[in-house]
């Protein structure tokens, strides 16, 4: 089939594309930059439209022509105004792609009570008015279960982290969650079967506590997970989910607050549906995910789908600071850029660690991501992709590696690596700039001056001595 993916770059978009490559499908995908796909694998085997599901006069161009679309964009990360964002999005959609044959969307379980989280009540109606609008395919999931999904990675840190866990009683809540493999068949299986109304799907019924203690079993440590009666608001728990775990608040609300009350699959319809369907248990989902993150084959994270953030520019104006070093390295330009591109996450940032660590945790405290995002994978960079508290705007290699700061400071911060040939080696040239914002982004960035002079010219200098 002629099949349209929206958020492609996302977590569960970027696992769905290669999966209808290798069935034969012609893709088209949906980007507000060819940037965003540029180093992904697939990237030369789809056809790329530029558009922004925000300007509906994009969007003609994308769904023309189009069998199928699946609509799997989320403005949650966006701030506040998440719910009208998404809710304007999938309006601009509806109308564009009128005379499609099929949507299909991916949503969550809802529970049996008029409560309902404001992240789930927004997902609801997104589906509501796809299903009003165009004939459609809702899949309502519980928490999705893979390496590198928000759901797993938060789960994962607080077991990790956390020998003893005070949690409030509803984590004695029942809920079912699915593993991310089978998301994706019944996302394909989908297709084959055309418009299918709502369509409830998860594995397991277990507490949410379960899942804690049969995380702990499968990794073998000892954990004590105490229910008591929540003495603080769900929000309030979550702010601090979001200081131990690489999830931030704005991210961990949303999913805490949906798991006050149970969510459960309420009907038998997927069975019926879809009956060569049989998701796997959730222990074994847990067992599969952990064994990608040992084997450092995670395909996408869950911060991979906040590069709808507008991205920056790498300005030359009056009023950027910038910091510009550079080093002749006798070796080739790859070997320099294999250990610029490698830095972060467990490897660390090669001098200044626990300066990197301080900053880090400082961020966390004001509410940015910190440096537990870490990255998806030790040695390979895709444009949009999180690094630490940094995200990559920018890769060619090996030549070029930009990063650009999604961490709290009063103003926007890049760091960017070049490379280029030189009398038979490479000429490495670093550059740090900040383009302040008011007063107090110029006091920051000259109180600061000391200690970056120190970091980034040991910083160069340690990229030299590894490329060696």
């Amino acid at each position: 089939m002629r099949v349209l993916v929206t958020g492609a770059t996302g977590y569960i978009g970027g696992r769905l594309v290669p999966r209808l490559l290798r069935q034969g499908h012609a893709v088209r995908v949906l980007v507000r930059g060819p940037g965003r796909i540029a180093e992904w694998p697939w990237a030369d085997q789809v056809e790329v439209v530029r558009g922004d599901l925000l300007k509906p006069e994009q969007l003609k161009g994308a769904v023309g022509g189009v069998d199928v679309a699946y609509f799997l964009v989320h403005s949650m990360h966006a701030g506040h105004d998440y719910a009208r964002r998404d809710r304007e999005a999938v309006e601009n959609f509806c109308q564009a792609a009128s005379g499609l044959r099929h949507v299909i969307y991916v949503g969550g379980l809802l529970p049996d009570t008029a409560h309902v989280s404001r992240h789930l009540r927004s997902r609801a109606e997104i589906g509501r008015i796809l299903r009003k609008h165009l004939p459609t395919t809702e899949l309502r999931a519980g928490p999705i279960i893979g390496s590198g999904s928000a759901s797993f990675e938060m789960l994962r840190y607080l077991i990790e982290r956390l020998p003893v866990l005070i949690a409030p009683n509803w984590v004695l809540n029942e809920i079912q969650p699915i593993a991310i493999r089978d998301v994706l068949s019944y996302l394909l299986t989908a297709l084959e079967r055309g418009p299918s109304d709502v369509v409830e799907i998860g594995a397991d019924r277990l507490t949410y506590k379960r899942m804690m203690q049969l995380y702990a079993r499968v990794r073998r440590l000892r954990r004590w997970i105490v229910s008591v009666p929540p003495l603080l608001p769900a929000r309030v728990g979550a702010r601090c989910v979001g200081l131990l775990t690489p999830i931030p608040s704005a991210i961990a609300i949303p999913l805490i607050e949906g798991m006050v009350h149970p969510l459960i699959v309420h009907d038998d319809r997927a069975k019926k549906l879809f009956p060569q369907i049989e998701p796997i248990p959730y222990e074994k989902a847990l067992e599969l995910a952990l064994a990608r993150i040992h084997e450092q084959a995670v395909e996408t994270r869950w911060n991979r789908a906040l590069t709808d953030a507008p991205t920056y520019e790498f300005r030359d104006h009056r009023g950027t600071v910038r910091e510009v070093r550079s080093l002749h390295v006798d070796v080739p330009p790859d070997a320099v850029f294999r250990v610029f591109s490698s830095l972060g996450g467990d490897r660390g940032w090669l001098t200044w660690n626990w300066a990197w660590r301080v900053r880090g945790f400082i961020d966390r405290l004001v509410g940015g991501p910190g440096l537990r995002r870490g990255r998806r994978d030790p040695a390979e960079l895709l444009p949009g992709e999180a690094v630490d508290f940094w995200r990559v705007e920018l890769i060619k290699p090996p030549h070029l590696l930009r990063l650009r700061a999604d961490f709290r400071l009063p103003g926007q911060a890049w760091l960017q690596w070049e490379t280029t040939s030189e009398r038979g080696g490479t000429r490495l040239i670093q550059t740090a700039a900040f383009e302040p914002r008011g007063l107090s982004g110029a006091l920051y960035w000259y109180m600061l001056y000391p200690f970056h002079r120190l970091i980034l010219t040991d910083m160069i200098e340690a990229i030299g001595r590894f490329s060696l």
